[in-house]
């Protein structure tokens, strides 16, 4: 009859655990997105060095797909090409159907001559909005450029 018992303790624990929000990193979801309407503004007006400013604090205490895909457009946007895949990948770790990231590392690809890897994200996006979408769109279009130069 012990048996009953430690299992009554394990649920209880967990339970507590799961109410006082001790939880895995990689159950992060949206609604636990810090405020990013200042960065949003930021990157709009392409100060991309005061979004990587404002942003570099936020990595401490928010581990979400927007804040690490936002650091990767912006250290995109300023060359930094390697640390910016860097942030892209972790954005697509906690969320693999983040759209934004999506595109941004297809982008990314784009840059840097990868167009193979970008098409391959085309594939992803147009799985996840088979009837389009505006991610889809502006990675289909930046493909398109890239390789009109090609030509």
């Amino acid at each position: 009859m012990k048996t009953p018992a430690l299992w009554l303790s394990v649920l209880l624990v967990g339970g507590s655990l799961a109410a006082t929000g001790a939880l895995a990193v990689d159950d992060v979801t949206s609604r636990d997105a810090p405020d990013l309407a200042s960065v949003r503004a930021k990157i709009k007006a392409k100060d991309y060095k005061a979004a990587i400013a404002e942003l570099t604090p936020m990595l401490e205490t928010n581990q979400h797909a927007d804040v690490y895909n936002l650091m990767g457009f912006s250290l995109r946007k300023t060359g930094d090409y390697k640390q910016a895949y860097t942030f892209y990948r972790k954005a697509l770790d906690f969320d693999p159907e983040h759209k934004g990231a999506l595109e941004y590392l297809g982008e990314l690809y784009v840059e840097t001559g990868q167009l193979d890897k970008a098409r391959e994200n085309v594939v992803l996006l147009k799985k996840l909005c088979p009837g389009g979408c505006e991610e889809l769109a502006d990675l289909e279009h930046a493909i398109a450029g890239a390789s009109a130069k090609l030509n």
